[in-house]
C-alpha cells in the first residue's frame, strides 16, 4: 500500500477545507489480555484488520473529536481534552469497551501534536489541527458478543475555518426519522449513530436546508439536536436554553457555552423544548466542535417556517458567545480555570 503524506507547503493555511489529510504521525495503542499496551506513535496511516473483525460487523466503535490551536505567540493549545476522555470513556462503557487512563490521553495527544506542529495553522488563519480519537473492537467473529481485543488510535488533520467569510445563518427542517433510541446509544459518541443520521441529512439538503431539527425519539414533540451538533435557543427575557433528554449526546461546546453565558446576562438552562414553542426563541443555533457555533436562521416544521434573529445576520448573544468562546481556545482572552492545556513544542 502506497501512502502519500502531506508536506506543509501543500497547504494554504487561510483556504483549507474540512478535510482528512495524511499527517506523518499518529498515536496507537493495543488493548489485550485485559491491558492496554504503552502505544506510541506510528507513521503508517493504514492498519491491518481481521475482515472478521467486531467492528465490521457490529459496530462496537466510539470517537471524539478535539482541536488545537496556535496562539499569537508561536504557542499551542488544547480546549479541554479531559472531557474528551470523560466522554469517550462513557462512550465505551455503553458499548461494552475498555476505558482508556485519561493522563495517558492527553498525553498521547500532545505527542501527536507536538510530532506534527508543522501543521498546526497559523494564528489569524482561523484554521486549527482536528484531533480525531477512536477505538473499535478488533476480535475476529461471527457471533453477536463483545471483543475483548480493541485499538485506540488518535490522528490529527488541519481543518479551515468552518465558515467562509464569518458566521452566516442556515435554515433546517424537522424530519420524520429518530437519531436514536430514548434509551439507546443517543449519548455515547458512537459511528452508528452518525450513520442513522447520513439519508435524513441528504434528504434535507436535497431540499435546500443544511440539516434536520431531530425531534424526541418517543413523542416526536420536543426538540432534541440540529444534525450532528447540540441545539442552543436564546429568549428576549434572556434565557440560554438547551434541551435535556437522556438521547442527547452530551456536547462538550455545549457545557463550555452554559458557562459562559452569565458573563453576558444568560441565564443557562437545560430543559424540555417543545417544538409548538420554538417562536420563544429570538435566536437558535447549533454547537459543536467544528463549528463551534451555527446561526439557525429558520425551521420548518410541518410546512410552517419558523425565523429568528435573521435570515442573513447572526444574532448579538450567538456572535458574542462566539468571540469569547474561540478567543479562549486561541489563547486570546483567560477562559475559566482549567480549560486550556498548553502544548509543549520543544
Amino acid at each position: 500500500m502506497s501512502e502519500t503524506k502531506a508536506k506543509p507547503e501543500d497547504f494554504d493555511w487561510s483556504n483549507l477545507g474540512f478535510d482528512y489529510h495524511d499527517l506523518p504521525y499518529r498515536f496507537r495503542a493495543y488493548y489485550k489480555d485485559g491491558e492496554w499496551s504503552a502505544g506510541g506513535l506510528e507513521e503508517s496511516s493504514f492498519m491491518s484488520v481481521s475482515e472478521g473483525a467486531q467492528v465490521f460487523h457490529y459496530g462496537q466503535e466510539v470517537f471524539e473529536g478535539l482541536k488545537a490551536y496556535r496562539r499569537k505567540d508561536g504557542g499551542v493549545n488544547l480546549f479541554r481534552p479531559d472531557m474528551n476522555i470523560q466522554r469517550m470513556n462513557r462512550s465505551a462503557e455503553r458499548l461494552v469497551m475498555p476505558s482508556f487512563p485519561e493522563d495517558k490521553f492527553i498525553a498521547a495527544c500532545r505527542a501527536v501534536v507536538k510530532a506534527n506542529q508543522d501543521f498546526v495553522p497559523p494564528y489569524g488563519t482561523g484554521a486549527t489541527l482536528y484531533l480525531r480519537p477512536f477505538m473499535f473492537g478488533t476480535t475476529p467473529m461471527v457471533g453477536v458478543r463483545p471483543a475483548s481485543d480493541f485499538t485506540l488510535v488518535i490522528f490529527a488533520t488541519p481543518v479551515g475555518a468552518y465558515y467562509k467569510g464569518g458566521l452566516a445563518p442556515t435554515a433546517y427542517v424537522t424530519g420524520t426519522y429518530d437519531r436514536a433510541a430514548h434509551a439507546g446509544t443517543g449519548q455515547a459518541k458512537t459511528s452508528g449513530n452518525y450513520a442513522a443520521s447520513l439519508l435524513p441529512g441528504t434528504q434535507a439538503h436535497k431540499n435546500g436546508f443544511s440539516d434536520v431539527v431531530y425531534l424526541d425519539p418517543r413523542l416526536h414533540e420536543n426538540v432534541e439536536e440540529l444534525g450532528g451538533a447540540n441545539f442552543f435557543g436564546i429568549t428576549p427575557d434572556g434565557k440560554f436554553q438547551t434541551p435535556k433528554s437522556p438521547s442527547i449526546l452530551p456536547s462538550i461546546t455545549k457545557k463550555s457555552l452554559l458557562a459562559l453565558a452569565p458573563e453576558f446576562g444568560l441565564e443557562p438552562e437545560e430543559t424540555t423544548i417543545p417544538i409548538a414553542d420554538i417562536d420563544k426563541f429570538s435566536e437558535v443555533g447549533a454547537m459543536g466542535t467544528a463549528a463551534v457555533i451555527s446561526p439557525v436562521g429558520s425551521i420548518t416544521h410541518q410546512g410552517k417556517k419558523h425565523v429568528f434573529y435573521s435570515e442573513t445576520e447572526v444574532g448579538p448573544y450567538t456572535q458574542k458567545l462566539y468571540d469569547r468562546l474561540t478567543a479562549i481556545q486561541f489563547g486570546d482572552e483567560k477562559g475559566p480555570e482549567g480549560w486550556i492545556y498548553d502544548v509543549p513544542l520543544k
